[in-house]
């Protein structure tokens, strides 16, 4: 039997074994379903330090944890990040962590990827949501899509074999690329997963009439391909098609359609140390005040993760045609 005290288990009985941590709310695009246009960051001295997430994230993984993914804003933005990815990898030499995983737009990436790859990180989440540039830069506001083109070969040619484009489809925006995205992901020998929009921080489009559910893209896809569900499992959120005669995989990635909180076995840590529990709700405990107020008091940091399992939803209220009712943008809580 488990020893509650020693690991992270809620009152569901789900073990959480994935950490989510969101290293800084700037990034170098302002994606219309993550940001507005206009945005004001946080001050420096909020955010956690390099130094206090390497501890953090040490906690974590003394408790059990299995599997981190860095994550921003854009993670490669942040100063000394080459640093940061050298840390954590030791981490995997002696703790429980197994996987070190990076979410980037991949902008960054021809100057990261070797680095990033020689620190120790298995595997790479790139957004990509559309493949024509003047779109690109719509979507984007300020993005290049040769950049995330560029970044996509240096990933593969510093040797990481598996590497995942998402993509948010939207309504009159990018759907009728979905079909062009997965033969990409095909062509360059990478996964796809799409993903529904999710209703985080106010944006300037009604989310209701973007909406775009994971059914209404697996019925476009299966137009062009023969799809095998797949008992593939990454640890996350995604269900898994094989696309027939190939080694490749579509995913989805549906907290609306297809409710995945039941199998729950991750949180969230944000920018300024707020672990949260649940993506859709606010149930958060201050990490940032427990490391400041103990400097290097690890135990103590421990058993408040471990309490924090207490207040563990069983799940998020995500809806689409609501205003949101969770105010912080995708940004801060990290993608």
């Amino acid at each position: 039997m488990t020893d509650k005290s020693t690991s992270l288990i809620d009152k569901f009985g789900r073990k959480v074994s994935y950490v989510r941590m969101s290293i800084t709310d700037r990034c170098d695009f302002r994606c219309v379903y993550c940001m507005d246009e206009e945005m004001t960051f946080m001050p420096r001295e909020q955010l956690l330090t390099l130094e206090e997430i390497v501890f953090l994230l040490r906690a974590f993984c003394e408790l059990g944890v299995e599997k981190i993914r860095i994550t921003g804003g854009e993670p490669l933005v942040r100063r000394n990040v080459n640093w940061l990815f050298e840390q954590l990898g030791e981490l995997k030499q002696n703790t429980t962590l197994k996987e070190l995983n990076l979410t980037t737009n991949g902008s960054q990436l021809p100057k990261y990827a070797k680095q990033m790859f020689d620190a120790g990180v298995d595997r790479i989440n790139i957004s990509l949501d559309s493949l024509q540039a003047d779109r690109f830069h719509e979507l984007t506001r300020t993005g290049e899509l040769q950049s995330v083109l560029d970044g996509i070969e240096a990933a593969k040619a510093a040797g990481f074999k598996r590497i995942k484009l998402n993509a948010v489809i939207m309504k009159g925006r990018n759907d009728d690329e979905i079909i062009d995205l997965a033969e990409f992901a095909i062509a360059n020998g990478l996964d796809i997963s799409y993903i529904e929009e999710m209703p985080l921080g106010h944006v300037a489009h009604a989310r209701s009439e973007s909406f775009c559910s994971s059914d209404e893209v697996l019925q476009v896809l299966k137009t062009r391909f023969d799809l095998q569900s797949s008992i593939a499992n990454t640890g996350g959120p995604s269900r898994y098609f094989q696309v027939a005669g190939t080694e490749r995989r579509i995913g989805f990635i549906s907290p609306h359609s297809h409710n995945f909180c039941d199998s729950c076995n991750r949180v969230r840590v944000t920018t300024e140390g707020r672990l949260l529990l649940c993506l859709g709700q606010e149930h958060s405990m201050d990490l940032r005040h427990i490391i400041r107020a103990h400097p290097g008091d690890i135990e103590r940091l421990k058993q408040a993760i471990i309490a924090s399992m207490d207040i563990k939803p069983k799940g998020h209220d995500f809806d689409i045609k609501a205003q949101p009712v969770i105010f912080r943008h995708m940004s801060v809580t990290g993608g």
